[in-house]
């Protein structure tokens, strides 16, 4: 695909703890991109073959942060309106943060999906939460949460007050 690695480039001072951010960066779990700059991620969409989707990340301020949030439905939002290269473009970001392709057929009553792409996404916000946590702390929470399916209470009779 692309040789563009940027883990040694990552502005670590733009935000979140650093600590955090170093624990991360040594995760081979979590993919490097999840520290890109804004332009680190516009270059790596230049180099995918497509310089003139650059601004459109850039401007809609998409860092490596974000990109998990760009799924196909996003891109037309951001200016990317070809639909071949809305496949190839978000086909590209999922095989770049290392995640599933998206089952849509999929029952709700199965568990929450792998958790990495879940990690990714609390990552995606900004706060001091989001930039504290880190991918191991992730797994020690969510290893503790028994997940149940939507409506699982809803048997549950609360008593009235």
């Amino acid at each position: 695909m692309t040789s563009f690695s940027p883990r040694n480039e990552a502005n670590m001072s733009s935000r979140g703890s650093s600590r955090s951010v170093h624990e991360d960066l040594r995760d081979e779990r979590i993919p490097s991109c999840q520290q890109w700059t804004c332009e680190q991620v516009g270059k790596w969409i230049e180099e995918l073959g497509f310089p003139q989707y650059k601004d459109c990340f850039v401007s809609n301020l998409i860092d490596g942060k974000k990109l998990i949030l760009i799924s196909a439905s996003a891109l037309p939002k951001i200016g990317i309106t070809d639909f071949e290269h809305i496949k190839f473009i978000s086909g590209s970001i999922r095989q770049l943060l290392t995640i599933e392709h998206p089952n849509w057929s999929r029952s709700i009553s199965l568990p929450p999906r792998e958790t990495l792409g879940m990690y990714l996404e609390r990552k995606s916000k900004t706060g001091e939460k989001a930039d504290e946590l880190t991918y191991k702390r992730f797994l020690m929470n969510f290893e503790d949460y028994k997940w149940q399916p939507p409506l699982s209470n809803h048997c549950l009779i609360l008593p009235h007050s």
